[in-house]
C-alpha cells in the first residue's frame, strides 16, 4: 500500500461527480426497504428479491463500476498517470493500492447498506442481512478488480462497463442457466447462501466453484491492471 496514492485515489473517487452516485445510489436502496418494511412487513420473499436482486444484482455492480473505473480511468483520461507512474514504485503497488481503495468504497457504499436494507426488511432473522452483506463485499471485490482493468484498457470503461452489467450480469447471467457459472452475481449469491441459515437463500453455483473463481478473477484482473500499467510506462518513456 502507498498511502500518496490511496489518498490520490480517494480524493479523485469522491471528489468528483462519481461522490455523489456512491451516495445517491445505496440511499435509493435504504430507502425503498423503509418503504418496502413500512408498507409490506417483514417479509421473506421480498426481503430476498430486493436484498438478492436489486441489492445484489444491481447496486454492488454498479457501486464497483464506478470505484473501479474511477480509481484509475480518470488519471489516465487527463494524463496525470504519467506523473504518478514517474515515481520509482512498483506497478503492482501502485495498482493493488487502487483496488483496495476501490474494494474499501464498494465495501462503505455497496456493502454496508446492503447490510443496513438487510436489518430494516428483515431484522437479523434467518442471518439474511449479514449473509447478503458477505455476498455483497465478495463480488465487489470482484467488480472492482475487473473494472480497475477495464480503466486501464480503454477510455471508455464505464460504457463498456456498464455493457457488460446489463448484457452478461443481469440478461445472460440470470435468464441462462448454464452462463451463470461465469456471473460474479451469481457467485456472491453462492457465499449468501453458505452464510444464511439452512433454505433461507437460493443459489444456483456451488460455493466450491464461487470461493475459487472469485479469487481467481480479482487476482487475475489486478495482476493484467499491473501489467497494463507498466505497458503504459514503456510507452510514455519511448
Amino acid at each position: 500500500m502507498n498511502p500518496t496514492v490511496a489518498r490520490l485515489t480517494v480524493h479523485g473517487l469522491l471528489g468528483r461527480r462519481r461522490g455523489l452516485l456512491l451516495l445517491v445510489v445505496p440511499a435509493l436502496l435504504l430507502l425503498l426497504a423503509v418503504l418496502v418494511r413500512a408498507t409490506k412487513g417483514q417479509d421473506h420473499d421480498i426481503a430476498v428479491q430486493l436484498l438478492g436482486g436489486l441489492a445484489l444484482g444491481t447496486l454492488v455492480p454498479l457501486l464497483g463500476l464506478i470505484s473501479g473505473t474511477g480509481a484509475i480511468s480518470s488519471e489516465i483520461d487527463d494524463g496525470s498517470i504519467v506523473y504518478l507512474l514517474a515515481k520509482p514504485e512498483p506497478r503492482w503497488r501502485i495498482t493493488v493500492t487502487k483496488l483496495a481503495v476501490a474494494v474499501g468504497c464498494t465495501a462503505v457504499f455497496a456493502a454496508l447498506p446492503t447490510l443496513l436494507a438487510g436489518l430494516v426488511l428483515y431484522g437479523t432473522a434467518d442471518g439474511l442481512a449479514v449473509a447478503y452483506a458477505l455476498g455483497a463485499l465478495a463480488a465487489g471485490t470482484a467488480y472492482s478488480a475487473l473494472f480497475l482493468l477495464l480503466g486501464t484498457l480503454t477510455r471508455h470503461a464505464v460504457v463498456a462497463g456498464l455493457m457488460y452489467c446489463l448484457v452478461w450480469e443481469s440478461l445472460v447471467g440470470n435468464f441462462v442457466h448454464g452462463a451463470r457459472t461465469l456471473s460474479v452475481q451469481q457467485w456472491g449469491l453462492a457465499l449468501a447462501r453458505a452464510a444464511a441459515d439452512p433454505g433461507a437463500v437460493t443459489a444456483d453455483v456451488p460455493l466450491s466453484a464461487a470461493v475459487p473463481l472469485l479469487v481467481l478473477v480479482t487476482l487475475a484482473a489486478t495482476a493484467a491492471a499491473a501489467v497494463r500499467l507498466a505497458g503504459l510506462t514503456l510507452a510514455g518513456e519511448e
